[in-house]
């Protein structure tokens, strides 16, 4: 699974989220191709409901 691919999973707009954050989207995608999708939802958990939020996928 790809970050872009995560991120639609997730709900997250990612060109929205890419344009308006793009030094946290960078560092999230660099950590999310290191370790296991699971194990990045764990440690982002509430973020990911924040940016949800933020950046709805229509």
């Amino acid at each position: 699974m790809t970050f872009e691919e995560y991120l639609i999973s997730k709900k997250i707009n990612i060109e929205t989220f890419e344009k308006n954050e793009v030094e946290l989207f960078q560092a999230w995608k660099n950590l999310f191709q290191e370790i296991h999708s699971e194990s990045f939802t764990m440690q982002k958990k509430f973020l990911i409901n924040d940016l949800r939020r933020k950046y709805q996928l229509t």
